[in-house]
């Protein structure tokens, strides 16, 4: 009788045993496939936007015109011209001074937070960030049209208040959250030994900080800031309702103009599928896919530099 039962408790364990190995492979499968999915979406994104771009390239595209020109006339019926300077010229002005907004407001944030908060004024900070970069972009672009417009207007005395001066302070206050959260985890990586080794040789708060944290973390805070530069190179909704959406090379910050991805969000839905027009439209998205996928990579293999170290 002893020993049926040792043999059914045997079986009984060795029943458990296939089953957590059969569950522990079926959970490695669903990883695996979660994690790949991310590359086979990236490259089906690619490759839709390559096969519907490359009838233009192929055909009609030129490149001294294509990015060298900066009329942009496709509703010309005998003649539509096709220049992207302008636009490049447009998301280019509005992504650098969003920059120029963004990096130290979020660097001074990340430092305040990694370095001088503690106890529950870090962690409603951190909610607090965190928040900022859940709102949508495009009640970003309504603070944009409907605050900033008259505000511009009112205090720099200018006849449009939609300009690179609108869109870069809404688009340096979307990247700034993102930005502050990966700059503050990459002051948090620092040791604390290296912090507690100046501190020793008689550095000063802010020397420790000046001279050992941040260069200690300057690889991650240069991927924070690319991170930032990408966010901003493909920001859509808040670019069109704050820049004017005017063909136009700026030659200040008051000047309106027209960003790469505004055109394509504002063209794509009137033109005819397959259409030279609507090709073009899918060759600027090529050329945007290339800045972002250049800008994303670059700021990985830095963070994963500074991880390496």
């Amino acid at each position: 009788m002893a020993k049926v039962k040792n043999s059914e408790a045997m079986d009984d364990l060795f029943d458990k045993r296939n089953a957590d190995w059969y569950f522990d492979k079926l959970v490695q499968f669903i990883v695996f496939i979660s994690g790949i999915s991310a590359i086979v979406f990236v490259i089906g994104i690619f490759v839709f936007v390559t096969t519907e771009g490359m009838g233009f390239l192929l055909d009609s595209f030129s490149f001294s015109e294509f990015f060298g020109s900066e009329y942009w006339d496709p509703s010309d019926e005998d003649a539509p011209e096709y220049g992207i300077l302008a636009l490049i010229a447009g998301t280019a002005s509005v992504t650098g001074l969003a920059m120029l907004i963004a990096i130290p407001f979020s660097l001074g944030a990340a430092i305040y937070i990694a370095e001088f908060s503690t106890g529950k004024t870090r962690e409603y900070l951190k909610v607090l960030v965190e928040l900022l970069a859940a709102i949508p972009s495009v009640v970003w672009g309504f603070i944009g049209l409907s605050i900033m417009n008259p505000l511009i207007i009112e205090l720099f005395d200018v006849p449009v208040g939609l300009t690179v001066l609108n869109a870069g302070i809404i688009l340096g206050l979307m990247a700034a959250p993102i930005m502050t959260s990966i700059a503050e985890d990459a002051l948090k990586a620092v040791p604390d030994r290296y912090r507690e080794a100046a501190e020793a040789l008689g550095a000063t708060r802010w020397q420790v900080i000046y001279k050992t944290v941040l260069p200690a973390a300057k690889n991650g805070l240069l991927g924070a800031i690319l991170l930032g530069v990408g966010r901003g190179f493909g920001e859509t909704m808040a670019v069109l309702m704050a820049t004017g959406h005017a063909v136009n090379i700026p030659h200040s910050v008051f000047d309106s103009v027209r960003a790469l991805t505004a055109t394509i969000a504002a063209e794509l839905g009137e033109t005819a599928v397959g259409s030279e027009h609507y090709q073009v439209l899918f060759t600027i998205g090529i050329f945007l896919f290339l800045i972002t996928f250049i800008i994303n990579l670059t700021a990985d293999l830095i963070v994963r530099g500074i991880k390496n170290q």
